[in-house]
């Protein structure tokens, strides 16, 4: 039996970097049960400290997730969790994700990525093959191939 994984990004600010990441993927955020988290601030099982409401609705503070859109509404095989973590990223990433573009341009891609907030850091060669080394808005590294 084949297991899924879950992709976990540390970040200061989860709830726009899922949107950040959904817009770029073309994926969609993963909702949040209100009615669910309300209860279990009620029931002293979490702290109102522990949500907040982002676009007009209650969240956990600290997390959100993004998966395929065809996959919306249910548990999806494939997901990127964005946690709240508080230091700042001081390093190179010892992983990243390779965005495929599936035969889209390169260069307008990039640029797209630009002007949503992302930075253009290198471009790698291997053989006839290259991609663009790119950061997102809170500078975790990925590339577009």
């Amino acid at each position: 039996m084949a297991l899924n994984i879950q992709i976990v990004v540390d970040c200061k600010n989860p709830h726009e970097l899922a949107d950040w990441w959904a817009e770029t993927l073309d994926w969609a955020v993963e909702p949040q049960d209100e009615a669910f988290i309300q209860t279990m601030v009620e029931q002293g099982n979490a702290e109102e400290s522990d949500t907040l409401i982002y676009k007009d609705k209650l969240v956990w503070k600290t997390g959100a997730a993004i998966g395929p859109a065809e996959d919306a509404g249910k548990v999806a095989p494939r997901r990127i969790f964005f946690q709240a973590v508080p230091e700042e990223k001081t390093v190179k990433n010892r992983m990243h994700l390779d965005v495929q573009l599936d035969g889209r341009d390169m260069d307008a891609v990039r640029a797209a990525l630009e002007a949503r907030g992302a930075s253009y850091l290198w471009t790698g060669y291997e053989g006839p093959h290259s991609w663009y080394t790119m950061a997102d808005p809170e500078g975790n590294e990925f590339c577009i191939v």
